[in-house]
């Protein structure tokens, strides 16, 4: 009988966690070397995105890692694919933000994530080059760890209505300016809340975790950049769907997540307008 991510034992996540922890300072430990010394040469993928040496050679040690303890599970990375089936699925991005890495500015992070039966369970979101690490597993809140190295429990804002002290950052939004109407609609977000920024990746997410941002909003992603991220607001009381309201699966490509009444707020506002694109 296979089990659900409810029913779970905590000491598999303990062990899930730990592992995914070492992962990630495998990852680290290649990125921050070629990082420092720019070593690396750049080549560009199908989707006109960049990749180089230390993309591939962080999945490899990630998978490493990973395969050590679970050698069951499957892994689905970003510069590899999918590999291997089964109701356990890691998620991989060993550098999201590639082109922040290459330009040499620190946003930019290793994403990894568990999938069990379909349910994100677990995630690690380790930007070294920036300072800080987040993370969380289903049931058991989550964590960032700073640039002092301390570690705190973290929790989304209160906020329940755009106004003055409300702060929104975006994303990409190439899909969602192609909808004249849903531009409108973030036209009125912007408006109406006080502070609009757009600090997008991984960072967006972590300060959106702690509190210190109230809604994120993209329309141009994929999975990998943030089921990781997903699990972490989650887990800070946070709400995380797509556009329309649709929960994260492997398919979605849209993010709009904050605290549960101003995410209500919001996905109201966007569900009453279809995303009809610009012919």
């Amino acid at each position: 009988m296979s089990t659900t991510a409810a029913t779970l034992p905590r000491d598999f996540f303990a062990t899930a966690l730990e592992v995914a922890q070492r992962a990630a300072d495998a990852a680290e430990t290649v990125i921050t070397r070629r990082y420092r010394t720019h070593d690396f040469s750049i080549t560009t993928k199908a989707d006109a995105t960049p990749v180089t040496e230390a993309d591939r050679e962080a999945e490899a040690e990630i998978k490493r890692v990973l395969r050590a303890q679970f050698p069951q599970h499957a892994c689905y990375g970003e510069e590899e694919g999918r590999e291997g089936e089964g109701d356990f699925l890691w998620l991989i991005d060993p550098i999201d933000g590639t082109r922040a890495f290459v330009r040499g500015y620190p946003f930019f992070s290793t994403q990894i994530a568990l999938m069990h039966a379909g349910e994100l369970v677990l995630g690690v979101s380790a930007a070294g080059a920036f300072g800080e690490r987040a993370w969380a597993v289903r049931g058991g809140g989550a964590f960032l760890r700073g640039r002092d190295g301390r570690v705190a429990r973290v929790q989304v804002s209160g906020a329940t209505e755009f106004g003055p002290r409300s702060a929104v950052s975006t994303g990409n939004l190439k899909s969602l300016a192609a909808s004249p109407a849903r531009w409108a609609i973030l036209a009125d977000i912007v408006r109406e809340t006080g502070r609009i920024r757009g600090y997008g990746d991984f960072l967006h997410y972590h300060l959106l975790a702690r509190g210190a941002i109230d809604l994120v909003i993209e329309s141009d992603l994929n999975i990998l950049d943030i089921a990781a991220l997903v699990v972490i607001v989650r887990e800070a009381g946070g709400v995380f769907t797509d556009l329309d309201g649709g929960a994260v699966g492997l398919a979605t490509t849209s993010a709009l997540a904050g605290p549960p009444a101003l995410h209500a707020h919001a996905l109201r506002m966007f569900q009453a307008t279809p995303a009809r694109s610009v012919s």
